[in-house]
């Protein structure tokens, strides 16, 4: 995994590295099982308080590296083999309780805009550009978790036309249609998550886990009802940690919280 996949922990925080610069870090069958396997190794590793994915050198990610995966697709049953371990990434993303921030720099195309759209904040630089390039290579533009994640950050009109057309979006338009959070100089990328990540590490980590996980399912819930339930649930939940109980001391004291996470 240190080949493709560079891992570097600082602190509570992940930064995860695309390392395939060479392919625009196109996805071939290593990195996506190591993708695969970081991402589902995170679900009870709760010394990861967030992960910061980006890719080396000029993109972010190019999407599928189609030599990577061509001899190992010959048949239906190997297709779909290759095809449910490549979605298993997007899924792991969504389940780990761990923020996921991208920071994208150049194309994040086909699979690529996939890890960006599995993500749970997405900053670009000013090179930044995506597109659901699935189409534009005689397959479906709903592929990898887009007609999901896409309809969901952009509204059915703007995920419509990219998906029927491929074509790219850059920086600007992307901020524009709120599919980034914002767009910085690319000399400002690596530096643009830090405020984030601070504001997050001042929360108690249940809070932290518990706030992604109540807007995963209140992202699909059927009713204001059934949002709230969700969100009692997680307030009763995290009303009985002691880093609640000192969270509370902590702002009356007028100091810093220390938590323990429990």
């Amino acid at each position: 995994m240190a080949e493709v996949l560079k891992v570097e922990r600082r602190g509570e925080v992940d930064w995860v590295v695309l390392n395939r610069p060479d392919r625009l870090n196109a996805l071939n069958s290593e990195l996506t099982d190591a993708l695969s396997d970081y991402f589902q190794g995170l679900y009870r590793n709760h010394d990861v308080r967030v992960v910061v994915l980006r890719g080396e050198g000029r993109g972010y990610c190019a999407g599928l590296d189609l030599q990577g995966f061509e001899a190992q697709s010959e048949t239906k049953g190997a297709a779909f083999s290759v095809q449910t371990r490549i979605r298993d990434i997007y899924k792991a993303m969504r389940r780990c309780s761990q923020p996921i921030i991208s920071l994208i720099s150049g194309p994040a195309c086909g699979g690529g805009l996939s890890l960006a759209l599995a993500s749970d904040i997405r900053i670009a630089d000013e090179t930044a550009r995506f597109n659901a390039a699935y189409i534009r290579v005689g397959l479906t533009g709903c592929y990898m978790g887009s007609s999901y994640f896409l309809p969901r950050l952009v509204g059915l009109s703007v995920a419509s036309e990219m998906l029927l057309t491929g074509r790219f979006v850059d920086a600007a338009e992307a901020a524009a249609v709120r599919l980034v959070s914002k767009v910085v100089a690319k000399d400002a990328l690596l530096s643009s998550a830090d405020d984030l990540i601070e504001h997050m590490l001042t929360t108690t980590p249940a809070g932290l886990r518990l706030t992604k996980d109540a807007l995963n399912w209140s992202v699909d819930a059927q009713s204001l009802d059934a949002a709230m339930a969700m969100e009692d649930r997680q307030q009763v939940l995290t009303a009985q940690t002691r880093d609640h109980r000192e969270a509370l001391t902590a702002f009356t004291e007028r100091r810093t919280p220390k938590f323990d996470g429990t």
